[in-house]
């Protein structure tokens, strides 16, 4: 996929968009998830947010929220992945990614320390199955907030453009989902696709950035 691919009404390049499902605020996405206002992905939420148990700033939510869709795991899935904020390895082919966003509870608390795992395949849409390229996690910081850079991955047979997330909180069940891009032809033939999973996507430079938050069980 290439920026072109995406529909202007769909690149948000004032900033980035946090899409939340379940919460009300200023635009509501296809799902009936909530988009906070441009800044607010950039913006630092304040200290005391975890501690109060609301959303960081920025982040617009009304508990109960509705947890992100579980999807199949999928085929491919290899544990033991590194902890990693960077996966695109020097000379790698696609269009760079940075993939960034929040993991709440359906009460609208921020998860500090969640597990955030993501796989997928590359480019030209092939999985590393020997080895653990475009396969890693990061740890979300006191906001709930994570960070992971990679590529946008290529189509395969019989499935549109995805990454697998694997979402843990500290002594939590792991939520297993998908991830998908807007103005993709192949999402309405996928059987797997749901518009609520959909990123946010801006373009950055030469690259995309592709936001979402991630509501896991209280």
């Amino acid at each position: 996929m290439t920026i072109s691919h995406v529909p202007r009404r769909l690149v948000l390049s004032a900033g980035l968009v946090v899409l939340l499902a379940g919460c009300t605020g200023v635009a509501t996405s296809p799902s009936g998830s909530v988009a906070t206002p441009s800044t607010s992905a950039s913006a630092t939420a304040p200290s005391s947010a975890a501690a109060t148990g609301s959303a960081p700033t920025g982040l617009v939510c009304t508990a109960p929220a509705s947890p992100t869709l579980a999807v199949t795991e999928g085929p491919y899935y290899k544990a033991g992945a590194p902890e990693s904020t960077d996966l695109v390895q020097p000379g790698m082919a696609g269009t760079r990614l940075t993939l960034t966003g929040y993991v709440m509870t359906t009460a609208c608390a921020p998860v500090a320390n969640a597990k955030v795992e993501i796989w997928q395949a590359d480019a030209s849409g092939a999985y590393d199955n020997n080895g653990y390229t475009l396969r890693g996690y990061v740890l979300t910081d006191g906001q709930g907030r994570f960070t992971i850079q990679t590529v946008v991955p290529g189509e395969y047979p019989g499935r549109t453009e995805h990454i697998h997330v694997k979402v843990t909180p500290p002594g939590g069940t792991t939520l297993t989902t998908q991830l998908f891009f807007p103005g993709t032809t192949a999402n309405d033939d996928d059987a797997i696709y749901d518009p609520s999973l959909l990123l946010a996507i801006s373009e950055q430079g030469s690259g995309l950035v592709g936001t979402f938050t991630f509501v896991v069980p209280a």
